[in-house]
């Protein structure tokens, strides 16, 4: 892992197309700007993990209904 340290106002450069801005720093928190281009999702961690879990679930229960149609298909 990269560790830079930044002050307000100050910027960090991804490629070409990504800028993260130190927007404000106030006590234990940082808030920060991106600008990337719209084709790019950006999550907070914790929320793209809640995702990938919700994504999860819902394919097991897809999988889980197909499973039990592909059954009672066989049986006729």
């Amino acid at each position: 892992m990269l560790v830079l340290t930044r002050k307000s106002n100050e910027s960090i450069k991804i490629g070409d197309d990504i800028t993260i801005t130190i927007v404000e720093v106030k006590g234990n928190s940082v808030r920060i700007g991106i600008q990337a281009p719209s084709h790019l999702r950006i999550y907070r961690k914790e929320l793209y993990e809640k995702i990938k879990e919700e994504n999860l679930l819902s394919s097991g229960l897809l999988i889980d209904e197909f499973q039990k149609i592909s059954k009672a298909l066989e049986s006729k």
